[in-house]
């Protein structure tokens, strides 16, 4: 089987990358054979797999919610267990003017969020300069703005009390689990995108303790988590003055907390 971009053979790619271990390689040959330009570059782009790189790096691009967003190596590639967090953003904003997509990365949750609801203001942080340099590529269609930062102080103070869509995609695996990772994860994705402290939950803890005085009355705060880290989390919004729920998509086994602020 023969692509029309590229003459290297489709089987021949299958072959080395189920000796490589990767489990859907039938899906991932198709996808390295339709992105390649030239026999060149696909036979490169199968040795970096090969080699361990993660689909998503290899290929320079994810899908998310609809989009192709741009994924550069060294930057946190979005799972698509995220597009629940998306759905339950669209869910309890549906005419939210203002979002801002905190813990950004790729910037792939604001963009997909700034594609449904068409015309919002959108501001997108990180606090790794590679995500950032990514993320202003996904968002720009959009006219996003994307700054570099900690959490809020990267924020413009303009936007305080004016938030309507808060999605933080805070980093959640316990310093002890990141080690059980998948290697790809462990090691071409950056720690602050994967490292949440002792339990887990020390960023989202920040992110939940200053959402309040950033939301909009009736602004919602959106955060994946895990099932067993949900109930202290749900706790954490509701002592930080938000409503708390949790939403739950058993077949992607996603949990996202969602705490919203007070109305006026």
């Amino acid at each position: 089987m023969l692509t029309p971009s590229t003459s290297v053979e489709f089987p021949q790619v299958v072959a080395a990358l189920r000796a490589a271990g990767c489990v859907f390689a039938e899906d991932e040959a198709r996808l390295i054979l339709d992105t390649a330009r030239s026999d060149q570059e696909a036979t490169a782009m199968v040795g970096r797999r090969v080699a361990g790189l993660p689909l998503e790096h290899v290929l320079g691009w994810a899908g998310f919610h609809g989009l192709r967003v741009t994924v550069e190596p060294g930057v946190f590639v979005p799972r698509r267990r995220t597009e629940f967090l998306v759905e339950q953003a669209l869910a309890q904003a549906p005419h939210a003017g203002v979002v801002v997509d905190l813990c950004c990365g790729s910037g792939a949750v604001g963009a997909a969020l700034a594609a449904a609801l068409e015309g919002v203001e959108l501001h997108a942080a990180d606090i790794d300069p590679a995500a950032v340099r990514c993320a202003r590529r996904n968002v720009a269609a959009y006219g996003g703005h994307v700054h570099a930062g900690d959490l809020f102080a990267a924020l413009p103070e303009r936007l305080r009390g004016r938030i309507d869509i808060l999605a933080a995609n805070v980093p959640y695996v316990p310093t002890a689990d990141v080690a059980l990772l998948a290697a790809e994860a462990r090691e071409h994705e950056p720690l602050t995108a994967l490292d949440g402290g002792a339990d887990g939950l020390d960023v989202l803890r920040r992110v939940a303790a200053e959402a309040p005085r950033w939301l909009a009355p009736g602004g919602c705060l959106l955060v994946e988590t895990s099932e067993r880290q949900a109930p202290t989390a749900v706790e954490t919004f509701t002592r930080a003055g938000l409503t708390a729920r949790l939403a739950v998509a058993e077949e992607g086994y996603a949990h996202v907390v969602i705490g919203t602020a007070q109305p006026s």
